[in-house]
């Protein structure tokens, strides 16, 4: 039996090249930078800029597919303290959050949905992040120091993230307005 090509060639044709791109350099971003800079305040900004763009370009599936990889990476390479790996599932949850939240306001005001959203993932990490260290770790002063990495820094990269992402969008925005 001989196959329909105009039907496999139409497919191939609607394959949106421009998303594959995206989630594939996003990925490298959130996989690779983690291995290299051990600074929170320079990683984490970035990594949440990964996340507001994914959402933006990719949508949620995607977005929260990308947050799992920077917290694999960052407990890898010995950005996160070794005290914290049982954060890892609350940090990848609150990289989702910020992503659903992100998503679903950002049709009232998209830089206010990137605030919205930053609250949101600080206040989980924070709550979370107390409860956890003071249940697996009290009285050692280590995992509270390395537990206020979960803390207001948070917010703060989260807050970045949403600057440099759109920052990104704004020049992509006019790059495409030129052609």
């Amino acid at each position: 039996m001989m196959k329909n090509t105009k039907v496999e060639t139409l497919e191939l044709a609607t394959v949106n090249w421009r998303a594959i791109a995206w989630f594939f350099g996003l990925i490298m971003v959130a996989s690779i930078l983690p291995h290299f800079v051990h600074q929170q305040f320079i990683t984490g900004p970035i990594i949440n800029a990964t996340l507001f763009l994914a959402a933006y370009y990719l949508g949620s599936g995607e977005a929260i597919l990308i947050g799992i990889v920077p917290s694999v990476a960052a407990l890898s390479s010995g950005l996160l303290p070794i005290a914290l790996a049982p954060m890892v599932p609350f940090i990848i949850l609150s990289n989702a959050i910020l992503i659903l939240v992100f998503n679903w306001t950002r049709n009232i005001h998209q830089f206010g949905a990137s605030i919205i959203a930053s609250i949101a993932k600080y206040l989980f990490l924070y709550i979370t992040a107390t409860i956890i260290i003071e249940k697996i770790m009290p009285n050692n002063f280590a995992a509270k120091a390395a537990g206020v990495m979960m803390a207001w820094p948070q917010l703060v990269t989260a807050l970045a993230g949403g600057l440099i992402a759109f920052s990104v969008i704004k020049i992509v925005q006019s790059k495409q307005e030129e052609k």
